[in-house]
C-alpha cells in the first residue's frame, strides 16, 4: 500500500473550489439563520399566544425533522406539488430553515435569562416595542449566545456534507469524486477532514475572541 498525496496536489483546485463552496453555502445560511432567527424571536417573547403558538410550533416541526430528510423533501418532495428549485437554492433553503429554528429557540433561551430588572429598567426610560428589544434585549442576548451560536456554524459547516447528495460540489463531493476517479479514499478523504477541522478550528477562535471582548465589557 502506499499513500498518493501527489494525487491530492494535482487536484488542489478542485478541494480549494469545495472549500469556497463550502464557506460561502455555510456563511450565507448562517447570516440568513440569523436574521430570521431574530424575526422569530419577536413573536416567541410577544404577549399574543396566537403569535407565539404559531412561531414555537414551527422551531418544534424544523427540529424534530433530520436535516438529510429536510434536503430530500426540498429537492425531491416539493416537485410534486409543482415547486422545483435548483440544488444551490435547495442548499441554502435547507439550510436556512433548519437552523433559523434552533437560532430561535437559542436567542429565546437567552432572553429568559436575562435580569427582568434590566427590561424594567429600560421601560422606565421609555423604550417601548421594537425600541426595547433593539436598544436593550438584543445586544445583550446576541453577545451572551455567541458561543451556542458559535457551535450551531460549526453544526452547519458539519451538515453540508450531506449537501453532497443533492450535487453540491462542497468539500465531500470534492473528496468522493477524487476517491472514486483515481481509488485514494484515505488520501482525499484525510484532506477533507483537516480541512473541516480547520474550518471549525476558525470559528471556534472567533468565538474566543468575542468571548474575551464580552469579558471586559462585563467589567
Amino acid at each position: 500500500m502506499s499513500i498518493q498525496f501527489n494525487v491530492i496536489f494535482d487536484n488542489l483546485p478542485r478541494f480549494l473550489e469545495g472549500l469556497w463552496n463550502t464557506i460561502w453555502l455555510c456563511t450565507a445560511g448562517m447570516a440568513l439563520s440569523l436574521l430570521l432567527g431574530i424575526l422569530l424571536l419577536i413573536p416567541l417573547i410577544s404577549h399574543s399566544q396566537i403569535a407565539r403558538t404559531s412561531v414555537q410550533s414551527f422551531v418544534d416541526a424544523a427540529r424534530a425533522v433530520p436535516f438529510l430528510m429536510l434536503a430530500y423533501v426540498i429537492y425531491y418532495g416539493l416537485p410534486s406539488l409543482g415547486i422545483t428549485l435548483d440544488n444551490w437554492t435547495t442548499a441554502v433553503v435547507t439550510i436556512v430553515v433548519y437552523n433559523t429554528a434552533y437560532i430561535a429557540e437559542i436567542l429565546r433561551s437567552a432572553w429568559a435569562s436575562l435580569p427582568f430588572g434590566q427590561i424594567e429598567a429600560g421601560r422606565a426610560y421609555g423604550f417601548t416595542g421594537w425600541q426595547l428589544i433593539r436598544r436593550i434585549i438584543l445586544p445583550q442576548i446576541l453577545l451572551f449566545s455567541v458561543p451556542v451560536l458559535g457551535n450551531q456554524f460549526i453544526q452547519i459547516i458539519k451538515d453540508s456534507a450531506f449537501l453532497s447528495i443533492i450535487t453540491i460540489q462542497e468539500l465531500t463531493f470534492v473528496a468522493r469524486s477524487i476517491q472514486s476517479t483515481y481509488y485514494v479514499p484515505f488520501e482525499s478523504f484525510f484532506v477533507a477532514a483537516v480541512l473541516y477541522w480547520l474550518l471549525c478550528l476558525t470559528v471556534e477562535l472567533c468565538v474566543s475572541k468575542v468571548e474575551t471582548f464580552r469579558s471586559i465589557y462585563a467589567r
